[in-house]
């Protein structure tokens, strides 16, 4: 394919690097000077091109811009109406976007992860499901939401990620000062946790870690005790009502 990129941030980035080997002919915005410039380097499939370029020569474009800019940068290009447009762009509606990319038809909203540049990465994405499939699916999963009230909801309890990640990064923490080699504490944990959630579903993981008096039910009942489910529970409500 012939694909295009406006706005080249991290996560648009990490998109890029996920298909360069494909064989598609890839044009990304300067606009991130930085990541256009490394990209183009890494790939000679990969060019640096300015905005209208990139639309010029593309039949399915990305973009990866700021919902409260895009208006403005999308507003002053010109799109043909063969042009398929995949939204990264978590706080814009497929309405939206198809407003601002007119007379190019507005297909897919997409939310990847860092992780999709290397494979393996689950990633988000409601509307042509099948552009994506194609594209991603080879190497990543794809998770197909069937409304946008459903992607408001996947996002806000995606963002349980930082969280959980500061608790591992803690307790790594906590484990580094009482051993003799820190990093291999950290790297065990990160193990661990990574290896536990991918075994199987939640409850049936909780369930396993329950034996009566043991490390991990006195932790978690300290911690249920202290507040956590009710924070948690208060933090993703909030962050749905924010949407």
């Amino acid at each position: 394919m012939n694909i295009g990129f406006i706005g080249t941030g991290t996560i648009a980035s990490a998109v890029v690097e996920g298909i360069a080997g494909d064989g598609h002919v890839i044009a990304v915005s300067k606009r991130s000077a930085a990541h256009s410039a490394r990209l183009a380097g890494a790939f000679p499939n990969v060019t640096a091109q300015d905005n209208q370029t990139v639309v010029d020569q593309s039949d399915v474009i990305f973009v990866g811009l700021m919902a409260e800019a895009a208006g403005d940068i999308l507003g002053a290009l010109t799109f043909r109406a063969d042009q398929r447009i995949v939204s990264l762009m978590a706080g814009a509606s497929l309405a939206e976007v198809a407003d601002m990319v007119a007379p190019a038809t507005a297909t897919t909203i997409m939310i990847p992860f860092p992780g999709i540049a290397l494979g393996g990465s689950p990633f988000m994405g409601y509307g042509d499901t099948d552009l994506l499939e194609g594209l991603f699916g080879a190497r990543n999963t794809l998770f197909a939401l069937q409304s946008e009230a459903e992607l408001t909801a996947y996002n806000c309890a995606q963002a349980v990620l930082s969280p959980a990640v500061r608790m591992a990064n803690d307790a790594a923490d906590w484990l580094g000062a009482r051993v003799s080699d820190p990093a291999q504490g950290e790297a065990f944990l990160r193990a661990l946790v990574g290896s536990s959630l991918m075994g199987g579903d939640c409850a049936s993981l909780l369930a396993a870690l329950d034996t009566p008096g043991g490390y991990n039910q006195r932790l978690r009942n300290h911690m249920t005790d202290s507040g956590m489910s009710a924070t948690l529970a208060e933090g993703l409500n909030r962050l749905e009502r924010e949407e």
